[in-house]
């Protein structure tokens, strides 16, 4: 069982109940992991599982909910990678938990403005008038 500061835990202190949905890529995979989120109270799990699958995890897979879920997962890496190329957040420029905090705010707030800039860009007839 993971340590009490775990995202799980830390959500049930914020919001007074356990998370809707946990997701996870393949390597997370296991039915101790599985039993662990459900334990916690967590309602839908997406731990893709590696290998054989029986047709009862097929099915549990092909689920509506799972699919979005994983699809959701995959999404937020791509936004992920973007910062990271964008931004040079590869590397923190400030030092401690703090300095990271500070260091991927600031990229996640630039990369917000420059998505603004280039959405109202692309906007027909919004633009300086000559």
């Amino acid at each position: 069982m993971p340590p009490s500061g775990s995202p799980p835990d830390r959500h049930g202190q914020i919001f007074g109940r356990a998370p809707d949905l946990a997701v996870g890529d393949r390597g997370f995979s296991s039915a101790a992991n599985e039993t662990a989120a459900h334990a916690r109270g967590i309602c839908r799990v997406v731990l893709p599982k590696t290998g054989h699958k029986t047709p009862v995890r097929q099915a549990y897979e092909r689920a509506r909910w799972f699919r979005r879920g994983a699809h959701w997962r995959v999404g937020c890496e791509g936004h992920i990678s973007v910062l990271k190329r964008r931004h040079a957040l590869r590397r923190c420029a400030y030092r401690g938990r703090d300095g990271m905090h500070r260091w991927v705010g600031l990229g996640v707030i630039a990369d917000t403005l420059l998505t603004i800039a280039q959405a109202t860009a692309r906007r027909p007839g919004q633009g300086a008038t000559a």
